[in-house]
């Protein structure tokens, strides 16, 4: 999630601002995936996390699929010291600083690579794809999930229909825009372009519940991230019609909660070759 490939704007670089902003549904999302993507996928194995933010994949994979070892990768200095702090001392986690684009890998050295949220911030998505085939070995998975921006994201599609209707220049800077991978045909597209085999793609959809409009509203004035970059750089008589915007544009429970879900589109595929032996390795 901190590798740069776009405006400033795209750069994720500290954990905490992350957290508040996007951690608390990404973590759900990764919980989904893991389940989903890994129930094939012999304990024991050896993972890579691709742009692994702030951990929260690698944190889920190693819940659930009891592996040997979860390398997370990030450029993001800021991003792999939360990663590490928040990991158990006596986990199988591990995270470094690397750059999606030219992994510190050797050839077929993993029995499966995954990537959460990361992949349309790469420089070059496909070249990343490429890269995360060329580490893991033959029938090892190769995985990744990526927000709907287009029509799923429902805080954010809310946001930028807002942002549009106060400021027309907005839409440029909307995800759903600028982001045209991030959708089901598209990421099968990447995948087979790979070279990897029984490519599959499906939805991932997890609810948003804010205690109240300011809980929705507050993450997007940190400024780090698309939204909260546009947000933050307003002049403040622009910044408070754009809240007032939103207002009216999001749905209100009678305790003020504002309740919403986000849909993440999830692509897995094979390295071709004989399949990773199943069971734990000695």
């Amino acid at each position: 999630m901190g590798e740069p490939g776009g405006p400033r704007s795209d750069v994720w670089a500290t954990g905490a601002p992350y957290e508040r902003y996007m951690g608390r549904w990404s973590r759900l999302v990764a919980e989904e995936f893991a389940q989903q993507q890994s129930a094939d996928v012999a304990d024991g194995l050896c993972w890579l996390d691709v742009g692994c933010g702030t951990g929260a994949l690698s944190a889920a994979v190693a819940a659930r699929r009891h592996p040997r070892l979860v390398v997370g990768a990030d450029r993001s200095p800021g991003f792999v010291a939360t990663a590490r702090a928040s990991a158990p001392p006596s986990g199988p986690e591990y995270f470094v600083v690397a750059d999606a684009m030219c992994l510190p890998a050797r050839d077929a050295a993993f029995d499966a690579v995954v990537s959460g949220l990361a992949l349309n911030f790469f420089p070059d998505p496909a070249a990343a794809v490429a890269e995360m085939a060329r580490v893991v070995r033959r029938g090892g998975l190769v995985a990744a999930y990526v927000w709907d921006y287009a029509e799923g994201m429902g805080f954010l599609r809310r946001f930028w229909d807002a942002a549009r209707r106060a400021d027309p220049s907005a839409a440029a800077l909307d995800e759903g825009r600028r982001f045209p991978l991030c959708r089901p045909e598209p990421l099968r597209a990447a995948w087979a372009g790979a070279g990897l085999a029984d490519v599959s793609v499906a939805a991932i959809e997890v609810p948003t519940v804010f205690a109240g409009f300011a809980d929705l509203w507050e993450p997007f004035l940190a400024g780090q991230g698309p939204a909260p970059a546009y947000t933050a750089g307003l002049a403040p008589a622009a910044r408070a019609r754009l809240r007032d915007a939103l207002g009216e544009a999001v749905p209100r429970n009678a305790d003020g909660s504002v309740a919403l879900t986000a849909r993440a589109w999830t692509v897995s595929g094979r390295r071709p070759g004989r399949p990773v032996r199943a069971g734990r390795r000695r």
